[in-house]
């Protein structure tokens, strides 16, 4: 593995405040979901990239009974084993989430979008969760990886939905009233835009009550996923303040995102949690 990981910046700060226990989990983590994410390449044959993905959950499932033979998912399966644990179960979330945005599949309702997260957070936030802070209570740290995701497609709306891939549940368009055509075309709609906005804070309110959860003594261990947070929580108030009008990028890079980043590892050093909303 590289020293610092080809990652997107959220996700490159994430690493680098974290403690080592964390970065080599999470280098490893990314360079997996990027390698899984590369059967999503535009202008990839599609029966390849199923050949692809149909290889990778077989993968997954020889990395979970500790046999796997790819140089990523044995080198998650040793760091695992050092620390004396059983191999992670939910790597497989990475295939089933590109699986779906393969085919392009619409979530029916608020509660398959959840799963599509959670299956997520599964993957990436979990396993790095047990490995630097294995007392770490399970349920927040799902939550932490399902609001998270939710956080990211949210900052993708219109250049996912061009794509095919509507990351809003159809049942909530259909209340607000909105149709999943109109996410692709920004500026939107005032009831789509305010739908868009109520999601963005509902996101929000959950991933400070999932670090909030977080005893103290272990959000030290964890504070790279406490960076990773609070630098989109603030990516998605900036995408919130831009409305009707969608997100400039997904990767939104701002100069601040440094200050925001330090000022989160500071606050997790001293179990304090994400700051409070402005």
């Amino acid at each position: 593995m590289p020293d610092r990981p080809e990652a997107p910046a959220a996700r490159a700060l994430a690493w680098l405040y974290s403690p080592r226990a964390l970065r080599e989990p999470l280098a490893t983590l990314f360079a997996l979901e990027r390698e899984i994410g590369e059967s999503l390449r535009p202008g990839l044959d599609h029966q390849l990239a199923h050949a692809r993905l149909a290889w990778w959950r077989e993968e997954c499932e020889r990395s979970a009974q500790a046999r796997p033979s790819h140089p990523l998912t044995r080198e998650l399966g040793a760091l695992f084993a050092a620390s004396g644990l059983a191999p992670p179960a939910g790597l497989a979330g990475l295939v089933d989430t590109a699986v779906w945005d393969l085919a392009a599949a619409t979530f029916g309702t608020r509660r398959e979008l959840e799963g599509y997260c959670e299956r997520w957070s599964a993957a990436m936030i979990e396993p790095a969760v047990q490995l630097a802070a294995p007392a770490a209570p399970a349920e927040p740290a799902r939550a932490l990886g399902r609001s998270l995701r939710e956080i990211e497609l949210l900052l993708s709306l219109a250049s996912d939905a061009r794509l095919g891939r509507v990351r809003l549940s159809l049942d909530e368009l259909e209340c607000a009233p909105a149709t999943a055509e109109e996410l692709a075309r920004p500026p939107w709609p005032a009831a789509l835009a305010e739908l868009v906005r109520a999601r963005h804070r509902q996101a929000r309110a959950a991933l400070e009550a999932s670090v909030a959860a977080l005893p103290p003594l272990a959000q030290p261990p964890l504070r790279g996923l406490i960076v990773w947070a609070a630098v989109r929580r603030a990516h998605s108030r900036r995408a919130e303040r831009r409305l009707p009008r969608a997100s400039l990028s997904r990767e939104h890079h701002a100069p601040l995102d440094g200050w925001c980043a330090w000022r989160a590892a500071r606050r997790a050093e001293a179990g304090r949690g994400l700051a409070r909303s402005g």
